[in-house]
């Protein structure tokens, strides 16, 4: 739920941004960037539905085992809360949504519990699979992916939201990499043993990555797990992209230029260093990524929200709680499908299709657009992105191709390390 501790205080309650800029699109200069003549209006729906049926599609983070952690429910069947399960998933086209291992900030100082909490949501997404086998099924590997894609199966790759969860131990990137971790985005809402953090509102505490960053970046790159800079300051990022020796990623991240002074979201200086090092920046859909006057609709609603369920006496993890919640967000999107496909046009025209994907953050924002606020949702960004001339196959590059091309350049960086 919306007001529970951890997750929630840090990331569906995180501080958005507080001033607007609104700016029109640019398709035109797309032209020779993967992106062809616009398409006719008619059937576009149907051919978005059909594209996105057909290609693999890839999520850079959906947090359902932290909403799970906190209310579970069978995934494997329509739920009551938030904004994926496999019925929805099917829908919409999604194929391997990138399972948040999401450690909060309030752990970092107890490091044995931050790396206990990560286990423990590791052992929640492994039970998902055993217990589901028809619907869900874990994937280490790009080629587990694309097996898992020839049948009905949700592949469930893994990736540690805050690097706390190593527990300040190297010796433990081994064991989440053995246990399944793919990425591991470097800091969440504080400042950590690692690096610091784009949130944390302190001084910095080491002006980019730490030593002991720096010495996991490499063991990164040792095993083959991908780097990801999302949540991190800009000095941090910078330093983890002249670090490593494998293409870096931004795996639920939008453009700073909609959200001007607001560095979560990635500066064009970042979105073209994560290019050159060959990687790509995931767009997300939360409605306070897209622009800065988000924020102050947002606000009410969740207030609102919240004083009814005290004056309902309704416990944060009970059903009846998960359920108004649901209804306040349905009832009340922020922003639009065209605002998504602003972010995903202005990166697209500094790196090209190349070198941008989308990372949605379900499950673990409160506020999303119209027309995307759950996984049935991923046809219609397809259709605006067909309306603005994108090409089937700039298209299928940002689904998910373009992942998968970084992460099998990542094992290959791990393999030649091995030699």
């Amino acid at each position: 739920p919306v007001r529970s501790a951890g997750l929630d205080v840090y990331k569906r309650r995180m501080p958005a941004p507080t001033s607007s800029l609104i700016v029109g699109s640019f398709v035109l200069l797309l032209m020779g960037s993967g992106v062809s003549q616009a398409q006719p209006a008619a059937s576009i729906e149907a051919r978005a539905d059909s594209l996105v049926q057909a290609s693999l599609l890839v999520d850079g983070h959906v947090d359902l085992p932290y909403r799970l952690n906190d209310f579970y429910e069978n995934p494997a069947d329509s739920t009551v809360g938030g904004d994926v399960d496999y019925p929805r998933a099917r829908a919409g086209g999604l194929d391997a949504p990138f399972m948040s291992i999401y450690i909060p900030p309030y752990l970092q100082s107890n490091p044995a519990a931050a790396t206990n909490r990560a286990d423990a949501l590791i052992d929640l997404v492994e039970k998902i699979a055993t217990d589901h086998p028809t619907e869900f099924a874990l994937a280490t590997s790009p080629n587990e992916v694309r097996q898992i894609a020839t049948t009905e199966a949700v592949a469930l790759p893994l990736g540690m939201e805050n690097g706390a969860g190593l527990g300040g131990e190297l010796d433990n990137m081994e064991h989440f990499y053995d246990r399944g971790i793919r990425y591991i985005t470097l800091t969440h809402g504080a400042h950590n043993r690692l690096g610091d953090s784009s949130y944390d509102d302190t001084e910095p505490r080491w002006n980019g990555l730490s030593p002991f960053g720096e010495q996991v970046v490499a063991e990164m790159n040792r095993l083959g797990i991908m780097v990801d800079v999302s949540h991190v300051t800009d000095a941090t990022a910078l330093d983890a992209i002249e670090q490593s020796d494998a293409p870096v990623i931004a795996s639920h991240s939008s453009c700073r230029h909609f959200t001007p002074g607001w560095e979560r979201n990635v500066s064009d200086e970042l979105i073209e260093g994560i290019a050159d090092t060959g990687g790509v920046v995931m767009i997300t859909f939360g409605s306070s990524f897209l622009r800065n006057a988000y924020r102050d609709r947002d606000a009410p609603i969740r207030d609102a929200m919240n004083a009814h369920i005290d004056s309902m006496g309704w416990a944060e993890d009970s059903r009846e709680a998960v359920v108004y919640e649901q209804q306040t967000r349905r009832e009340h999107p922020i922003g639009t499908v065209q605002d998504v496909a602003d972010h995903i046009d202005h990166a697209v025209g500094l790196v090209g299709t190349e070198h941008v994907g989308l990372g949605s953050d379900f499950d673990g924002v409160f506020a999303l657009p119209e027309g995307l606020q759950d996984a049935s949702g991923y046809p219609a960004l397809v259709a605006e992105l067909l309306r603005r001339g994108y090409s089937d196959p700039a298209i299928q590059q940002i689904l998910g191709a373009n992942l998968l091309r970084v992460w099998t350049e990542v094992e290959a960086t791990a393999e030649r390390r091995s030699e």
